[in-house]
């Protein structure tokens, strides 16, 4: 490697690269009759106005104290090209997505160009969200941890740009007994063994992330031991994010104040709960644009103001 390995500093992300329904419309895009080829530009103008909308509630959360230098934005490139260069421009952190998304399995965005999209941008962190299942077919595994390998060594030797890793460990073939069918994935008191299996799979494959992203667990002893594995074998600098998303808001605030306590979680990632209330407020007009997004900007306060008082929880 080129350059140190991990990321250990105080890291919350608002995350807002949804794309996965425009990107089958552009696939089909030679089908389209004028009508339909006006309504899909219609929509990605809405879907476009809508990121900046999220933006400016970023903006605002910076405006009431949020430190920059521990705020992120997570936007892709076709629909926030400008946010990510603005948001560089004016010194924050950014992230941006490199997996197609809505795929079961791990495949470029945009193929062999991959890299030149990256260095086009430049931002702080690439993100590949990946589902894997350490007991799933091998041969899914291999080719998924082949690319994720070459994205690993390119963004150590030739780019400034870490990588963040997102891994949803999904049970795909594992025993029935196994797994909670309404969630598709391992029981509790599994979750916790199958993602540091993953994330010890994928460093044997020479997949080095500097931050690993993981969705909620149950315990500060679930997170303890995702670290022990992030962290294995001289990565002690390595990070590690909470993914601030579900059905309960509860539970979300209470997975990202466990997550807070346990060395090595340094942050979380977070988007809908965040964002779609108050942007759906504003789309059906029961909310003006400045109340909307101050709205974004108090939510995403929160989750820092949440995180934070446990982080100061651990140190005392």
């Amino acid at each position: 490697m080129t350059r140190s390995l991990g990321f250990d500093k105080p890291l919350y992300v608002l995350s807002f690269d949804y794309r996965g329904p425009l990107l089958s419309a552009f696939g089909s895009e030679g089908m389209h009759s004028s009508w339909q080829t006006a309504e899909v530009a219609s929509t990605i103008s809405e879907v476009v106005l809508s990121k900046h909308f999220v933006y400016d509630g970023f903006e605002a959360a910076l405006a009431s104290g949020v430190p920059k230098d521990k705020a992120a934005i997570l936007v892709d490139e076709r629909f926030g090209d400008d946010i990510l260069r603005h948001a560089a421009e004016r010194g924050c952190l950014t992230a941006c997505p490199v997996e197609k998304t809505g795929q079961e399995e791990f495949e470029f965005e945009y193929g062999e160009n991959f890299a030149k999209h990256i260095e086009d941008f430049s931002p702080t962190f690439c993100r590949a969200q990946v589902s894997y299942d350490p007991e799933a077919s091998q041969d899914l595994n291999r080719r998924q941890s082949s690319r994720l390998r070459r994205l690993s060594e390119y963004l150590h030797d030739k780019s400034r740009s870490l990588l963040m890793l997102e891994l949803l460990v999904r049970a795909q073939n594992a025993r029935p007994e196994r797994v909670t069918m309404e969630k598709e994935a391992y029981d509790p008191e599994d979750r916790a063994a199958m993602v540091a299996e993953a994330i010890r799979q994928l460093q044997d494959a020479a997949v080095e992330p500097d931050i690993w992203s993981i969705e909620a667990l149950d315990r500060g002893g679930d997170y303890e031991k995702v670290v022990r594995a992030a962290r294995r074998g001289g990565r002690g600098r390595v990070g590690c994010l909470v993914l601030g998303e579900g059905e309960d808001d509860e539970k979300v605030r209470e997975s990202l104040a466990t997550a807070a306590a346990v060395p090595g979680f340094v942050g979380f990632a977070a988007g809908r709960k965040i964002f779609w209330g108050p942007l759906s407020g504003w789309l059906a007009r029961q909310l003006t644009p400045k109340a909307a997004t101050a709205d974004i900007g108090h939510r995403f306060r929160e989750f820092v103001n949440i995180f934070e008082k446990g982080r100061y929880k651990m140190v005392a």
